[in-house]
């Protein structure tokens, strides 16, 4: 594991302007970048309003499709922003009266986005006149061009970054596109489908023609956008807050609270980070361990007993992906161990390869090598057409990974078939005799990067006031959030005399911690064998924790959650 330095966010702006929030709240909402308390307002109305490129072009196309009863392909992805942004189409397009069916490429045989061979697909099992792409098409150049050989027209829907010119499609819709002048270029996928829906069903409105409201929607847009751990700017946190309401009010499809319950978890107390951590990584699973179908038509059920059914068979799959990814991870760290390398000599990057590693797994793999060792990680395993081989790559702040892999393409095109992904998270194929040259190059990349981004950090807020560790606190946190990714949960920092401690299940150590005033406090280090060492003749402890509640035979109390110990 990487060595760890601890620093407190600074503060960016004077906290006064923020009416009714303590003094220490509204300093970390400064350190996040909030300025008013407008946006802290998270009301529909300050969802942004300007238009996308390409936004008009498309709705006219969709609008003119519908009226004329035209065949509309849904091509989606195979993860949960895809699966959320495919049934959020299909649901809203066909309550407008279209002809609409989907397309989800198998991961393992056909790869990622619109290539030529989805086009042939999707015309020999639909010959569709409309093909409409989910969360993927922005580098989809030939798969654009054989749709149009087929007779078909594109519309592309798709939020990943892109420093080229877009396909030639009829229309183009990403925030992230050359010239668009959206100011949220953190909508993910199904953020990008809802504004195209939501305008188009204004403008039949407007029309007289059969509309849809979207709002009821806004529960697949929570779930894709969290799950897909897109940056929690003010856009994206109206959302995925309207539609936490929603589902915690009962107002969403049956398929999410049949996978709620599946994994004994209540609705009515859904927080945001439940979209990322309960509900994301089942549906994610089905296109991990088979196919994105199961998940979609999960989020499509309209009977209890379809919806029971795909939620348990998505629940197996991800208990599957869990075995899976548990053994992979260990191979990769028994890997990693026959190399001499120590704490202060790591290697720029981690780059790995097993010809039996799962496709749907070595992202996550990926995630969890960097995690460990903060550094960028590629995971590959073998293609089907045992030419080539997938890699998925997950990065550290300050290493732009999806930059990286194309400054490689640049300088040396025949070592990078395909790629395409984030700031955080890339894909790439590349063919398996260059497996060696690749990590090379990559390596030599990143080792040139400057030293300091590879010093893993924790970030906190500082020191709370033991006047403020108490539940109201956490209802307050609770009321400010959604919280997530570019919009850290509150991190505080302390040390505390330890009043009694046990270890649970042999792995999680609990706490009871007294404070000055003489009330105690309860903590808990989940897997702390693992992470951290104890010594239990200390009678002080240094933490980095975050604030929760305990429900225990129906006694609710705080709790600290350790993030990091150290005497």
């Amino acid at each position: 594991m990487s060595k760890l330095r601890i620093l407190q966010r600074p503060y960016l702006s004077s906290p006064e302007c923020f009416q009714g929030v303590p003094v220490f709240l509204a300093q970390i909402l400064a350190a996040r970048g909030v300025q008013s308390e407008r946006e802290l307002e998270l009301k529909l109305k300050h969802l942004f309003t300007t238009e996308m490129k390409g936004l008009s072009a498309a709705v006219e196309l969709v609008d003119q499709a519908i009226d004329q009863q035209a065949k509309i392909v849904i091509v989606g992805d195979y993860d949960a922003d895809g699966a959320t942004s495919t049934a959020l189409m299909l649901l809203a397009l066909r309550a407008m009266g279209a002809q609409v069916d989907y397309l989800v490429p198998d991961r393992f045989k056909y790869g990622y986005g619109l290539t030529p061979a989805i086009a042939e697909l999707a015309f020999s099992r639909f010959h569709p006149d409309l093909l409409i792409t989910v969360d993927n098409g922005i580098s989809s150049h030939e798969g654009v061009a054989s749709a149009h050989a087929l007779a078909m027209k594109v519309i592309i829907t798709d939020h990943h970054l892109t420093t080229k010119a877009p396909p030639a499609a009829e229309a183009v819709v990403n925030p992230n596109q050359l010239g668009c002048p959206f100011p949220s270029k953190a909508l993910a996928g199904v953020g990008v489908a809802f504004y195209l829906l939501a305008h188009l069903s204004r403008q039949r409105e407007q029309q007289g023609k059969l509309s849809v409201k979207m709002t009821q929607f806004l529960d697949l847009v929570a779930l894709g956008t969290y799950a897909d751990v897109a940056s929690l700017d003010h856009n994206n946190r109206i959302l995925i807050d309207a539609g936490v309401q929603r589902i915690r009010q009962q107002q969403c499809r049956i398929g999410i609270t049949a996978l709620l319950d599946v994994a004994n978890r209540d609705a009515a107390q859904l927080r945001a980070e439940d979209l990322g951590f309960v509900l994301g990584p089942r549906i994610n699973a089905a296109g991990r361990m088979e196919t994105m179908d199961i998940g979609i038509e999960c989020l499509l059920a309209t009977e209890p007993t379809q919806a029971y059914t795909l939620a348990r068979q998505l629940n197996q799959l991800n208990l599957e992906r869990r075995q899976v990814e548990t053994q992979m991870k260990q191979e990769a760290l028994t890997a990693l161990s026959q190399i001499q390398f120590d704490q202060d000599d790591l290697p720029a990057a981690l780059v790995m390869y097993e010809e039996h590693w799962h496709q749907g797994v070595i992202g996550i793999v990926a995630g969890r090598l960097k995690e460990q060792f903060h550094r960028p990680a590629i995971v590959f395993a073998a293609d089907q057409d045992g030419i080539h081989i997938k890699g998925s790559a997950r990065s550290i702040e300050g290493i732009h990974i999806r930059d990286a892999i194309e400054r490689i393409a640049e300088k040396q095109p025949n070592l990078v078939r395909f790629f395409g992904g984030h700031a955080a998270a890339a894909g790439l194929t590349i063919h398996k005799n260059d497996f060696v040259a690749f990590k090379q190059a990559f390596n030599q990349l990143i080792a040139e990067m400057d030293p300091d981004i590879f010093q893993a950090t924790l970030w906190t807020d500082g020191e709370l006031e033991e006047a403020a560790l108490q539940l109201s606190t956490v209802e307050q946190i609770e009321q400010l959030g959604p919280w997530g990714h570019q919009f850290p949960a509150p991190v505080f920092q302390g040390v505390f005399q330890i009043d009694d401690y046990r270890w649970l299940k042999d792995t999680h150590l609990k706490l009871w911690l007294r404070l000055g005033n003489g009330e105690r406090v309860e903590a808990i280090a989940f897997s702390a064998k693992d992470k951290f060492t104890f010594d239990q003749s200390n009678a002080q402890v240094n933490l980095v924790y975050s604030l929760d509640r305990n429900v225990f035979n129906g006694r609710v109390s705080l709790q600290l959650n350790v993030i990091h110990l150290q005497h």
